[in-house]
């Protein structure tokens, strides 16, 4: 597996080199999404009041950051799990001209359809660092704070060499961790075999 220090914005021929179980650092400008920003964008047809030409690096997080002196300065980081947000995932690709999304587990099937025919990676935190990864994190601005709160809010940050991040969707489609769900199933089954427990067996329900 390869180790990867990246700088945005992102071009094919920096994810094309990407593989899924690679290691991946990043710098450059990024902006965050969760649940209600793209319901305000995609279902409720408003339009994202900022270009994405420039920061095509997108985080699934909800920060948390105070105001001190007219300053915003952020208190906690850790990306969210990315699979919640399947239902805008292949728009969010296409429509913000995304080659990187940054969060936890993984995406479904169109969003990684999408990603291949875009040229788009999906990276998980290889740790969780919610503190130690503040320092390499600078707060640019923000967009929306007052219609969709602080936590759902579109943040826009410089990255400074953050990570590190895993590869599990790579732009040919391939996905880390449905290889490794295969790999859990066929050691599963190999262990049921050798204590000569039947394809019946069901876990028992504590309820």
């Amino acid at each position: 597996m390869a180790e990867y220090h990246l700088n945005g914005p992102l071009k094919d021929e920096d994810v094309t080199k990407l593989k899924i179980g690679d290691t991946v650092y990043i710098s450059g400008e990024c902006f965050t999404c969760r649940s209600r920003l793209q319901k305000y964008i995609f279902d409720e047809k408003n339009t994202l009041p900022f270009p994405t030409e420039g920061r095509n690096i997108l985080i699934h997080n909800g920060p948390i950051v105070v105001k001190e002196n007219g300053k915003w300065r952020l208190v906690s980081f850790m990306p969210t799990s990315s699979i919640r947000f399947e239902k805008w995932g292949a728009k969010s690709v296409s429509e913000w001209g995304l080659k990187m999304i940054v969060g936890k587990t993984t995406m479904g099937e169109e969003t990684a359809k999408m990603m291949k025919e875009k040229k788009c990676v999906h990276v998980s935190p290889r740790s969780v660092s919610p503190n130690l990864w503040i320092d390499s994190i600078e707060i640019q601005d923000v967009y929306l704070y007052d219609e969709l709160g602080r936590i759902e809010a579109a943040w826009l940050f410089r990255l400074h060499d953050l990570g590190p991040f895993i590869v599990d969707i790579d732009t040919e489609g391939n996905n880390y961790f449905d290889a490794m769900d295969k790999d859990i199933a066929d050691r599963k089954n190999k262990a049921l075999k050798k204590l000569g427990i039947d394809d019946s067996f069901s876990f028992t329900k504590l309820y």
